[in-house]
């Protein structure tokens, strides 16, 4: 792998810190330049979804199995889309509430909370998953293109000379990743360069956030971190970025002046990644130990 930057005279070979230095230096100006217009459709569409209670959400489950983004009809509708003719709804319970009256001394007292709203029973309604509409198509975030060709295999391969076991699960749905510390579980099917993306995400984790610093960071710290490695090995291997990476990173609340008090610690987490990516002659030494470096 070669890292170059092109000019209107002769290519000029990058060191990795320069390419590092350079990618985290795109990503700080991602983030400053605030939330990108594909985050802002997400989130608009997002708020209008509902959360729902465990007992609804065993309802759903039990009747509709594969159900992913479940709303009634209204909200379809103020999302363009439609419920498909014959679709059978996703029965669940809503609350009904009511109004109880306070006393009229105590109203007097105090006229801005002349009444007080109380749960009175439930209803039968009805929802649909996103499946049983059509459409216009639900915002989704940015997602990281292009092929990571042979550095995909070299990452497999360090990672488990790192001693880190991987799999392959759909029960981490909708999670596109997890890692639990020695073991990454990556959800099948993503495309190659989200996946490539994904692993390093989860890779950084295992590097940065699993040992005794864990307990002086923050999840938006770990994610922030974390992600930040993943834009910037990516982008040092040809991946097309995009703004996927300042979208994660602001969902979770991180923002530019976050990352660069974290600066060091992705830095040398992303060089140590890029090293184990470098094609390695027949005969090659020892493993470093990822988890030794990066600390």
């Amino acid at each position: 792998m070669q890292f170059k930057e092109q000019n209107q005279q002769q290519p000029q070979r990058q060191t990795a810190k320069e390419v590092i230095a350079a990618n985290v230096q795109a990503l700080i100006e991602q983030l400053e330049a605030g939330k990108s217009e594909a985050l802002t459709a997400y989130l608009t569409a997002m708020s209008r979804f509902h959360n729902y209670s465990f007992g609804n959400i065993l309802e759903i489950a039990r009747q509709k199995p594969d159900a992913t983004r479940v709303a009634g009809l209204y909200t379809w509708n103020q999302l363009g889309r439609r419920v498909k003719k014959g679709e059978k709804g996703i029965r669940i319970l809503a609350p009904i509430i009511g109004v109880k009256r306070k006393p009229q001394e105590e109203a007097e007292k105090d006229l801005t909370r002349q009444n007080v709203p109380v749960l009175v029973g439930f209803r039968a309604a009805y929802v649909f998953d996103v499946s049983q509409t059509e459409g216009a198509e639900l915002p989704e975030h940015a997602s990281v293109q292009g092929d990571a060709g042979e550095n995909r295999d070299r990452l497999i391969e360090f990672i488990a000379s790192q001693g880190i076991e991987l799999e392959f699960n759909e029960r981490i749905a909708p999670a596109m990743g997890v890692s639990y510390g020695g073991k990454i579980v990556l959800l099948p099917g993503q495309p190659k360069a989200e996946e490539f993306s994904t692993l390093v995400h989860e890779l950084a984790h295992e590097m940065l956030h699993k040992a005794d610093r864990r307990t002086t960071t923050t999840k938006t710290v770990r994610e922030t971190e974390a992600e930040a490695i993943a834009f910037v090995v990516g982008k040092a291997v040809g991946l097309q970025t995009g703004t996927a990476s300042a979208d994660y990173i602001q969902l979770y609340h991180g923002n530019a002046s976050l990352l660069a008090e974290s600066l060091e610690v992705i830095q040398k987490a992303s060089a140590v990644i890029l090293a184990a990516l470098e094609a390695k002659p027949e005969v090659q030494e020892q493993p470093q130990d990822a988890m030794a470096v990066a600390s």
